[in-house]
């Protein structure tokens, strides 16, 4: 690894001349946003908001909706601000705008604060302070929590920081009604149980990357045979959890249904991982294959269960189908 002083500068650190704007387009700006990430969060969010048993107008509905997309970018800007020196190292996030030094650091930093400010402040004004409070808390775990303290220090960081990830729906839930019950908080506990095997799926396959950076994701700590195991697990446990929302009544036969099938393909998923043809320290003999289809299918396992979840509800609500 280049010294720090020569990755300062090519960070675009400790140089005067250095112009954050110069070499950068709007869609660098837009990547430190980290929109793939983004889209998960505002779907559910969206769901959050819809599943809610108050109806909400439209346009402060959007306006909450995007308070929740900005505040979400904001966290993947500041996160990639902390990040940049391991990010330079990583394959995978080598080419982001930080490390490539088409944006400073400083420029990223106050972007993602300005950001940050600007959600919460605009979720309090259009929805209510309850929704911004969640937030705010939202944000700062991610940055404080996740990134800054548990993502170098333990292999359970996806584990605890996965919390982080899972306060969309509570937060659109309590943009609508202004409280938090416990609909919302098990669909807080579903996203908080499918990012282990999510993460730890895309860990399997990339473990090499984290291992050049330092950090400590469970293959590089564990290896990649308890790591299996731990994506076997974390399955087991998600599975009977997604349907939970019918015993509790705010779900339907057609979410439970979906839901079982889902989980069933989930669970394949994770044999496969733990099944996979490898050495004796669990290392895939035939380059991941199994790994890198679960975290695929994780991310449309997500989605649909979610969109089942929604379209249900705007069914219940035209007295299409009854719950």
């Amino acid at each position: 690894m280049a010294d720090a002083g020569a990755r300062a500068k090519a960070l675009g650190e400790g140089d005067e001349r250095f112009d954050p704007l110069v070499g950068s387009l709007p869609g660098d700006w837009l990547t430190l946003l980290k929109p793939r990430v983004m889209t998960l969060v505002v779907f559910t969010a969206l769901v959050g908001l819809i599943v809610a048993p108050v109806p909400m107008d439209p346009v402060l509905g959007f306006a909450a909706i995007l308070a929740i997309t900005i505040g979400a970018g904001a966290s993947g800007a500041i996160n990639m601000w902390y990040d940049r020196d391991i990010d330079a190292v990583m394959r995978r996030t080598a080419t982001r705008p930080i490390p490539a030094g088409r944006i400073s650091a400083d420029a990223a930093l106050g972007y993602g604060i300005t950001l940050a400010v600007f959600s919460v402040l605009l979720m309090g004004l259009a929805s209510n302070w309850v929704a911004a409070g969640i937030l705010a808390l939202s944000i700062g775990f991610y940055v404080f929590v996740y990134t800054m303290w548990l993502k170098r220090r333990t292999p359970q960081n996806i584990v605890i920081g996965g919390a982080a990830g899972a306060f969309p729906p509570v937060i659109g839930w309590a943009a609508a009604t202004g409280s938090v019950e416990a609909a919302p908080l098990v669909l807080f506990a579903i996203i908080f149980f499918w990012t282990p095997p999510h993460f730890w799926a895309l860990s399997l396959f990339a473990h090499a990357d984290y291992a050049r950076a330092g950090v400590p994701m469970l293959p590089v700590v564990a290896g990649a045979r308890e790591t299996r195991r731990q994506v076997m697990i974390y399955t087991l446990l998600l599975v009977p959890l997604t349907l939970v929302p019918v015993a509790m009544g705010f779900a339907s036969w057609l979410y439970g249904a979906a839901a079982l099938l889902l989980g069933l393909n989930f669970l394949r998923h994770a044999r496969a991982v733990l099944g996979e043809v490898q050495d004796e320290a669990g290392v895939s003999l035939v380059k991941d294959a199994a790994a890198k289809a679960m975290f695929r299918f994780s991310i449309t396992y997500l989605f649909a269960l979610f969109g089942v979840l929604a379209i249900e509800r705007i069914l219940v609500n035209a007295a299409i189908l009854p719950i």
